[in-house]
């Protein structure tokens, strides 16, 4: 069994065989998509649970033999059965259960509108705990937050970049939407790997009602507020030769004609009457409806939303710190479908969930540390919902997927997750290894079928 010590060794292999993508991607270099247009809308919604969510207690077996299992290597951390909430079917021939925080999770999955990915993570080529033992590539820093929460963001497993795959896709796709100042990319959580292509930024929002918070006093009804906005004004009417100057003017004045245009376009929204809790991430979730439902105001065809919701990093205290939090991620899953539903629009917006990593399947002592591999969810009206895609391990002290304390070796790479959802957004097959340099291990763009099948 390998050790900490020789796993992270492992880990910080070089591959030379990647150096060539990874240079280009380095110096900002992305192939322009031909001229490309949409009638339709289509948003992806990223979800990340920061800190690295202990999934195998968010999706739990629920057979009796692979439960006793599930009981034997958490000890401490297990769930009790009588409480988990039984999901519809079998996957595999198993029966499964979400934790029960998540009733509304249930409902979504039993009603064929969310699917779960199971033991999906980072890697550079499929691999199993022998092959790990053996010396075989992983992905760098498997057990540090920095790395795997990049790594998941930007789907490259051998080197640390600044570029997502979220902000690549919109550097291939950005031509659809209107050069307005509004990025195809848009954060809940401020500036973002994810969303940070070679030429696209995400366009930083908060949860209040205008959506932007501008600059103090600036036009704001008052004297004083007109004042400010003249001077504010006749400043940057002025150009300048110099280089630097010359620049920032540009990007305030483009800032605030920007502001202007998202403001103006979320007050003439469709409205809505769902209603949302008041936690920071169901708040969070209402204004991504607040702009979806602007979506002809703003005369975008494509979104990404991102969101993070930390806090997930349970080194003790498993069992109550996601009894108070899970039920608030499920709570807002369940109302955002409503609003996007009352908005016709839920078969054209596809939620997901990210984390940083799995976690270890046994304790130590207080909580479970960091992992690999784990349970993520889909949600949304083109998913092929009520089922899972991916494998969720046998689990058993003897699988041949432990490296050790139940880390499993992940069975689904985040790049077959992220072909699915690419694909679905409109990326075409040809430009599919711009967006994902490591997607040719484990998926064909030219196959002409989906990687996984999550989406219809």
């Amino acid at each position: 069994m390998s050790s900490r010590r020789k796993f992270l060794k492992t880990s910080t292999l070089g591959f030379a065989g990647s150096s060539a993508g990874l240079t280009a991607l380095q110096l900002g270099f992305v192939r322009q998509a031909s001229a490309m247009s949409f009638d339709d809308y289509k948003a992806l919604v990223c979800i990340l649970l920061a800190g690295g969510n202990d999934s195998y207690n968010m999706v739990v077996p629920n057979d009796a033999d692979q439960f006793a299992e599930y009981q034997a290597i958490r000890a401490d951390l297990a769930l009790e059965q009588s409480e988990v909430l039984p999901l519809n079917g079998t996957a595999g021939g198993r029966s499964y259960a979400v934790h029960p925080g998540m009733p509304e999770v249930r409902d979504l999955y039993n009603s064929g509108e969310l699917a779960v990915v199971a033991n999906v993570g980072p890697l550079v080529d499929y691999v199993t705990a022998a092959d790990v033992e053996a010396g075989a590539p992983i992905p760098l820093g498997v057990f540090s937050h920095a790395d795997q929460i990049q790594t998941w963001q930007t789907a490259v497993p051998y080197a640390r970049i600044a570029q997502g795959w979220g902000g690549r896709l919109a550097d291939v796709m950005q031509d659809v939407n209107p050069a307005n100042g509004i990025s195809m990319n848009i954060s809940l959580s401020g500036s973002n790997v994810f969303q940070s292509g070679a030429q696209v930024s995400p366009y930083s929002i908060d949860t209040s009602d205008e959506g932007v918070p501008g600059i103090g006093s600036y036009d704001d009804g008052t004297d004083y507020g007109a004042l400010k906005k003249r001077m504010i004004d006749d400043l940057f009417a002025t150009t300048h030769s110099n280089l630097l100057r010359s620049e920032y003017r540009q990007r305030m004045v483009g800032a605030i004609e920007a502001r202007e245009v998202f403001v103006d376009a979320l007050a003439a929204g469709t409205p809505f009457t769902t209603s949302f809790g008041e936690g920071p991430f169901s708040t969070s979730l209402r204004q991504i409806a607040r702009v979806i439902a602007a979506r002809s105001q703003l005369g975008v065809s494509r979104q990404v939303f991102f969101v993070t919701v930390g806090g997930w990093d349970h080194h003790d205290d498993v069992l109550d710190n996601q009894a108070a939090m899970l039920p608030g991620i499920s709570q807002g899953l369940r109302e955002f479908r409503d609003a996007l539903v009352e908005l016709n629009v839920f078969n054209d917006v596809t939620t997901f969930t990210t984390s940083d990593f799995g976690r270890t399947l046994t304790s130590n002592g207080k909580g479970s540390d960091h992992g690999w591999g784990g349970h993520h969810l889909v949600m949304g009206g083109a998913v092929d919902g009520g089922q899972f895609f991916g494998s969720y391990p046998e689990l058993s002290a003897a699988s041949p997927l432990d490296v050790g304390r139940g880390i499993y070796v992940p069975t689904t790479s985040v790049d077959e997750y992220f072909t699915d959802l690419a694909l679905w957004y409109g990326l075409a097959a040809a430009d599919l290894e711009t967006v994902l340099p490591n997607v040719r291990t484990f998926y064909s763009p030219e196959s002409g079928v989906p990687a996984l099948g999550i989406l219809g």
